[in-house]
């Protein structure tokens, strides 16, 4: 399977830190090594990076572990492939366009004979069943809500029928964003820390990296970072229950609802 990391924030703030030991999960300490990407929210614009190959050996990935891009709203993925082969065009987070914003999906997990059918507007280009399922989410939405962008609870409440749906074909974590919300899925695992006032020091599990958060925050700053697994040592994160939906808004849990919880295999570790 894969790995995901997103982060969800009040004000714009970089993702160094984490992405430090998230790289590190591209064959380093993990065999995640199928490729990786990563999409950065900056107002209505998507910085995305994407490489093929392996995380902890990509130039591309050291560069955005030392690169401080400020953003709200962070998605990446380190990929295991199930389906697709290892290719540019397989490689996540994937993103579209729709009612004017752009949205980024990223998916850990694998869905057995899913095949929707899609009318056109949005289509895979690769060969996932993850960009599959993308496009089935944005297809589903546009044909409720038109060409109107709806309100935040019709859309969280739509988001999760669709999501119990596409769960009864599979493990289905995912992350979503437009770049106003996150939107995080535990199908069989996920976990997630909401990181505010009083900040402390944390020190990561894949790398001998710790950074002390008062020493580069604000007191009204809170930043939520969800994860396959935790990255940090010393901290206390919280591991969602499998089946479990949730909504993060300006760096907090805003909605959570229950779904369809996955298969936990026994002979993959990061399940």
């Amino acid at each position: 399977m894969c790995q995901l990391l997103g982060m969800n924030c009040n004000v714009p703030t970089d993702i160094c830190f984490s992405f430090t030991g998230f790289q590190a999960r591209g064959g380093l300490t993990d065999h995640h090594t199928d490729g990786w990407g990563i999409s950065f929210f900056e107002g209505k614009g998507v910085r995305q990076f994407l490489d093929p190959n392996a995380s902890a050996n990509s130039p591309v990935a050291d560069f955005i572990r030392t690169y401080p891009i400020k953003s709200k709203n962070v998605i990446a993925h380190i990929r295991k492939a199930t389906q697709g082969d290892t290719k540019l065009e397989n490689t996540h987070p994937f993103v579209r366009e729709m009612w004017g914003l752009y949205w980024s999906f990223a998916h850990n997990g694998d869905l057995k004979n899913f095949s929707p059918v899609l009318d056109g507007r949005f289509r895979p280009v690769g060969t996932t069943d993850s960009e599959t399922a993308f496009c089935y989410l944005l297809q589903e939405l546009q044909k409720t809500f038109g060409e109107t962008k709806p309100s935040m609870k019709e859309l969280s409440d739509k988001l999760h029928a669709l999501t119990v749906y596409l769960a009864a074909y599979g493990n289905f974590n995912f992350l979503l964003s437009n770049g106003e919300f996150m939107l995080a899925h535990c199908s069989t695992r996920l976990a997630s820390i909401v990181r505010k006032a009083p900040f402390t020091v944390a020190h990561l599990k894949d790398q001998d990296v710790a950074v002390d958060f008062s020493s580069v925050t604000t007191s009204h700053d809170r930043v939520a970072v969800i994860a396959t697994n935790p990255l940090t040592e010393n901290e206390q994160w919280t591991i969602h229950e499998p089946g479990t939906l949730l909504m993060f808004v300006e760096g907090e849990i805003v909605n959570q609802y229950k779904t369809v919880a996955g298969i936990i295999s026994n002979c993959d570790p990061t399940l």
